[in-house]
């Protein structure tokens, strides 16, 4: 025997079997007796003309489509979740690596820095007052530009 349970549980599933086979049950209908398992067993036989053992037979059967169809989607649902987390992990990884070749790039460019000052102090020293007077005239300029 049908329970409201497991009506309930397919009911979406099963009014579309119901449909698909019996094309002249409408959505209203189905609406009018959805949750109470003998008020539809009793309309499906009233509609159809079918025993009551045949329907039985057809709901268990669309019952059974409507969970294999559920557990489907939930497989699905668990691939894509499971398919998200590993380009998850992997954007996460590529980030750290990219970040780790950007901090060594930078290491290795103060170094040279640094190597360059131990060598040629004068030269540093000179590169970098002029670098230091042209960002001040630049400055300069473009105070003077925003004021007019």
């Amino acid at each position: 025997m049908l329970t409201r349970e497991e009506l309930q549980g397919t009911w979406t599933q099963l009014k579309g079997q119901v449909r698909e086979r019996w094309g002249q049950i409408t959505d209203d209908e189905l609406q009018q007796v959805h949750g109470d398992a003998e008020q539809f067993m009793g309309f499906l036989q009233k509609k159809t003309g079918q025993s009551r053992p045949e329907l039985e037979k057809f709901v268990r059967q669309a019952m059974d489509k409507g969970k294999q169809a559920m557990d489907q989607g939930k497989n699905t649902v668990q691939q894509v979740a499971d398919t998200a987390r590993d380009y998850a992990q992997r954007a996460g990884q590529s980030v750290r690596e990219g970040y780790e070749a950007v901090e060594h790039n930078v290491e290795e460019g103060y170094e040279e820095a640094q190597e360059m000052v131990r060598a040629r102090p004068m030269e540093s020293l000179t590169a970098a007052f002029g670098a230091g007077l042209v960002a001040g005239v630049l400055v300069s300029l473009m105070l003077r530009s925003s004021r007019a």
